[in-house]
């Protein structure tokens, strides 16, 4: 695989000051170990191999022996002192670049530990047009608005709302003078806040299910206590209709019919989909985009597969190979496997000769037989990160 191309010079502030004992234990959670080495690591690694430089990390006094501990091996860090509130962390992290006065800084949080190089690059993208970039995830559950006695008392609209991650991005001038300039509460939240409180605007970009927050102590499974392999198979089955389009492995083939469904009836997608969830034990597409949902009509279901893909990312797997196969008359799928194989390999961040797509007929039995539908079948095989992965 081909090494990615350089990013433009950027800084970046890691945030480690908390106390972070909700997890349990006297150490604080981002010099504990998650996945065979400390939390905090995790994400400085990532920054210093996307070419962050120069690098703050931000902790509380009294934690200088745990972080040096922590990052030992990791060369030019820059190591200061955080404040009451992680507002005012931020802030002692911005001002000890201002000498350096970099272009743009990411803000990142160490309790995110598994920072894709993929959200990276679409920050520093976006930052060419707007001061300040967060990575956002959609809401996919219902929301309700409870009251003082813990009732539901309204209804929240999701479609308005997203959930907010890290690291956020901005051009540096126009964050450090916004916190510089701050009078709000005590603590903003997040520097986004802070920013738009300065008349600043956000841009919002993909994020992605691995920036999961470690929060409690559960979220510190050791690996050993998991398996290193898990399997997941995927069925599923969609009517062939004429005036529909075609959509398999996320490829639009032309065909007199099409797949009938609520999304576009990417049968292919969709059983591997249910596999990835049956592998990490997440429920099946219809739990995380119910039919019954007016936003995923016509849907494309390679977000449904990157979904499912980002839960196993959570869960601490990585995929290692997926085998699908398509039942049909027709069309004849062998001219479209490539196209195929490779979308498919793009959507679940794997190599493309780990995915295997295979054809075959039911000797015109059945209702595949008579060319009332397609059915697709699909296993999955996962592994823990730690063992490697196929990419």
């Amino acid at each position: 695989m081909a090494s990615p191309s350089p990013l433009p010079p950027f800084a970046a502030i890691v945030v480690a000051a908390g106390k972070g004992l909700r997890v349990g234990g006297d150490t604080p959670k981002q010099f504990r170990d998650w996945r065979g080495k400390p939390l905090i690591r995790h994400s400085v690694e990532a920054l210093k191999a996307a070419g962050a430089d120069p690098l703050v990390i931000v902790i509380a006094a009294g934690a200088e022996a745990h972080a040096e501990a922590a990052l030992m091996g990791i060369a030019g860090l820059i190591f200061v002192a955080g404040g009451v509130t992680r507002q005012d962390s931020v802030r002692s992290g911005l001002e000890a670049l201002a000498g350096a006065e970099p272009e743009c800084v990411l803000i990142h949080d160490a309790a995110r530990p598994d920072l894709p190089h993929d959200v990276i690059i679409r920050l520093i993208g976006a930052l060419a047009l707007h001061p300040g970039v967060i990575p956002v995830l959609p809401v996919v559950d219902s929301l309700a608005v409870a009251d003082a006695s813990g009732t539901m008392s309204g209804k929240a609209s999701r479609e308005a709302l997203r959930r907010v991650q890290t690291p956020q991005a901005f051009r540096f001038d126009a964050i450090l003078a916004a916190h510089r300039g701050w009078a709000g509460p005590t603590d903003a939240g997040d520097d986004a806040q802070v920013l738009m409180a300065s008349k600043g605007s956000v841009a919002l970009v993909d994020g992605d299910e691995r920036l999961k927050k470690i929060t409690f102590a559960e979220d510190f499974v050791n690996a050993a206590t998991l398996p290193a392999f898990r399997i997941g198979q995927g069925y599923d089955v969609h009517r062939l209709e004429p005036g529909e389009e075609l959509w398999l492995g996320g490829v639009l083939i032309p065909h007199d019919k099409g797949l009938a469904g609520h999304s576009d009836a990417d049968v292919a997608l969709h059983a591997i989909t249910d596999a990835v969830l049956g592998a990490v034990g997440e429920g099946d597409i219809g739990t995380h985009f119910p039919p019954s949902d007016p936003q995923w009509r016509g849907a494309r279901s390679g977000q449904f597969l990157e979904h499912a893909v980002g839960l196993a990312r959570a869960a601490g797997y990585a995929v290692a190979n997926v085998d699908l196969t398509l039942i049909c008359e027709a069309p004849k799928i062998g001219p479209h496997r490539p196209a195929m194989r490779a979308e498919v390999a793009r959507l679940m961040g794997v190599a493309e000769n780990a995915v295997s797509i295979k054809a075959t007929t039911t000797e015109k039995l059945g209702f595949t037989g008579r060319g009332e539908g397609i059915a697709a079948q699909a296993i999955v095989l996962v592994s823990l990160a730690s063992e490697g992965t196929a990419t």
